[in-house]
């Protein structure tokens, strides 16, 4: 392909999997629980896409030091996500290496399913280029490396495992609504919004579009379609700095930060 394997992570076209990737992490059952329990990034949907995308930037094409900052600022976070089971529910931990592997997972394969919308098949050598890369997202934090499917044949095995009996519970349903029909948000996300349920519905599989509420028909799928294909037309003949500038921008602003004193 055309595009260099070391630009595919920086396409600014990635966000718009990202409904597709939060949905399906939420609904994990512990994932779902952890966040629903302990986050309010529906309150603050940009800050926590922004936080998510930064920590993929800095360790995709970070320095050392930014790898170790974003690994940090992710630590830190994670530190208060966790519960014990009871006898109604099971527990969660945000440093359960089984959540993190699902987590690595579905940006992953969110990643790769926009990118070949966008680019077509990638080469054999692209691909498995890209899932070891991908790898690195969850062994930069606590996924040991032997978990991570050692090849893609093993993780399409373990995806579509996972995929089979994965529907959205209360939990998951609930904060995902508040993420796909935000009240809080700035007036320009929220006009944005409907273009973005409408990806996210596109994006999902049919069980799981239902168990958040998305509306779909024939007519969504054409017009889903037809818009892949605008986009595959179009996209890829914007200047190189249009298509990764908010990669460039978040690691800007991860060194900014970075540096900034801590208040007391």
């Amino acid at each position: 392909m055309a595009q260099e394997l070391a630009d595919l992570n920086a396409e600014v076209i990635l966000l718009a999997g990202a409904g597709r990737a939060i949905l399906l992490q939420l609904a994990d059952p512990g994932v779902g629980r952890g966040v629903a329990e302990h986050s309010t990034f529906t309150d603050r949907p940009i800050n926590r896409l922004k936080g998510t995308l930064t920590y993929v930037y800095a360790v995709t094409y970070g320095t050392e030091e930014q790898v170790k900052e974003v690994r940090r600022r992710v630590n830190r976070a994670h530190v208060p996500v966790r519960r014990r089971a009871d006898e109604e529910t099971p527990g969660y931990n945000a440093y359960d290496p089984e959540l993190q592997l699902w987590v690595t997972a579905t940006l992953y394969d969110t990643a790769l399913t926009i990118i070949e919308k966008i680019y077509g098949p990638l080469d054999d050598e692209s691909a498995e280029a890209m899932y070891r890369d991908y790898a690195r997202l969850g062994t930069a934090l606590q996924l040991p490396a032997d978990m991570w499917p050692k090849d893609r044949a093993a993780f399409s095995r373990y995806y579509d495992a996972r995929m089979a009996n994965l529907r959205a519970g209360d939990a998951a349903v609930r904060v995902g609504r508040g993420l796909l029909y935000p009240e809080h948000a700035a007036p320009w996300y929220r006009a944005m919004m409907p273009f973005g349920r409408f990806l996210t519905a596109g994006l999902l599989p049919g069980p799981l579009r239902n168990d958040f509420g998305l509306p779909w028909s024939v007519h969504h799928e054409r017009r889903f379609h037809r818009t892949m294909k605008i986009l595959a037309v179009t996209y890829p003949k914007l200047p190189q700095g249009i298509r990764h500038w908010f990669k460039n921008y978040c690691l800007a602003e991860l060194d900014t930060s970075s540096r900034q004193p801590v208040q007391a």
